[in-house]
C-alpha cells in the first residue's frame, strides 16, 4: 500500500459506534473512513467472551483486507472483551503496522474531570459489566475513584427494535434506579454502551439532577486526533480525502434506516458478508 492511502476503520457489533463515529468525523473530517457495524450477529452484550473476540476479529480483518491502517473498536462489548487479545496476540503476528484501538481506556483516562465526588457509575451490557473493565481501566488512571455499574437491561435490544417508548422509558427508569441505589454519593455516570449516547436526554431525566451524564463520543474523538499526532507513523499513511463508507452484516431494511437515523443524516449502505473464525 502507497502511503496517504489507508482508512480509519469503525468497528461496533450494531449501530451505537455510529454515534462515535459522527464526533470523529466532525473533529477529522478530512480522512477517510470505513464503517462496519455487525448488525446480522448484534448484540453482542449477552454472549460469551470467546464469541465476541471471534466476532470482533473477522470484523476487524475485514476492515483490514479494505484497507484500514488503524481500527477503533467503538464498541464496549468488543473493547471489553476482544482489544487486548487482538493487540497481544493477532497484531503481532499477523498485522505488525496495524494499529486496533478501544474506547474503554481514552473514557478512563478522562472520568476525574466528571466527578468531583469520586463516586462514577457506570450503564453497560451484561459482557461489559461482567468483564470488570471499566473498573480496572478506571482504577489505573483515577485510583480513589469508587466505581459502581450496572447492567442496562434490555435497552440495546428496545433501542435496536425501535421499541415501544413506553417500553424503553421503564426499562430505563429501571436500571437507573438501580445504579443510584448501588451508591448514593454517585455524580457522574458513564454511558458504557454507544448505544446509550441515542437516549442521553431519557437518562438524565431519570437521574437526580446534580448527576452528570457522559457519553463517549467526543472523548473517543480527541484522544485518536491526539494518537495521530503521537504516532505519525500511522498518520502518514492515512489519506486525506475526506469519504466515509458504510457497510453492515445485515440485509434488512429497517437495519439500514436505523443506521441513518443513528447517523444523523442520509447515508449509502452496503451489505457484505465474511467468514467467523480460522
Amino acid at each position: 500500500m502507497k502511503n496517504n492511502t489507508g482508512k480509519i476503520g469503525i468497528f461496533d457489533s450494531g449501530l451505537g459506534g455510529l454515534t462515535i463515529l459522527r464526533e470523529v468525523v466532525r473533529l477529522l473530517p478530512q480522512r477517510e473512513y470505513l464503517y462496519l457495524g455487525d448488525n446480522l450477529r448484534a448484540p453482542y452484550g449477552n454472549r460469551s467472551e470467546q464469541k465476541i473476540f471471534e466476532y470482533t476479529l473477522a470484523g476487524v480483518e475485514w476492515l483490514f483486507g479494505h484497507g484500514a491502517e488503524i481500527v477503533i473498536l467503538a464498541c464496549n462489548t468488543a473493547s471489553a472483551n476482544a482489544l487486548r487479545k487482538i493487540q497481544r496476540e493477532v497484531l503481532p503476528l499477523k498485522y505488525p503496522s496495524k494499529r486496533v484501538l478501544g474506547i474503554i481506556i481514552p473514557t478512563a483516562e478522562d472520568i476525574g474531570q466528571f466527578s468531583k465526588a469520586g463516586h462514577v457509575g457506570v450503564l453497560a451490557t451484561v459482557a461489559t459489566v461482567r468483564s470488570k473493565t471499566f473498573e480496572k481501566e478506571i482504577k489505573k488512571c483515577n485510583s480513589h475513584i469508587r466505581i459502581v455499574c450496572q447492567s442496562g437491561g434490555r435497552l440495546v435490544e428496545l433501542i435496536e427494535n425501535g421499541g415501544n417508548e413506553k417500553l424503553l422509558q421503564a426499562e430505563i427508569e429501571k436500571v437507573t434506579r438501580r445504579l443510584i441505589s448501588k451508591d448514593k454519593l454517585i455524580d457522574a455516570v458513564i454511558l458504557g454502551c454507544t448505544h446509550y449516547a441515542l437516549i442521553k436526554n431519557q437518562i438524565k431525566n431519570s437521574l437526580p439532577k446534580d448527576i452528570g451524564v457522559i457519553d463517549q463520543g467526543e472523548i473517543v474523538a480527541l484522544k485518536l486526533a491526539d494518537y495521530l499526532r503521537r504516532h505519525k507513523e500511522i498518520g502518514k499513511k492515512l489519506s486525506k480525502e475526506s469519504a466515509v463508507c458504510f457497510y453492515t452484516t445485515s440485509d434488512k431494511v429497517v437495519v439500514k434506516k436505523m443506521m441513518a437515523q443513528f447517523y444523523g443524516k442520509k447515508i449509502s449502505i452496503s451489505t457484505v458478508s465474511y467468514k467467523i473464525g480460522a
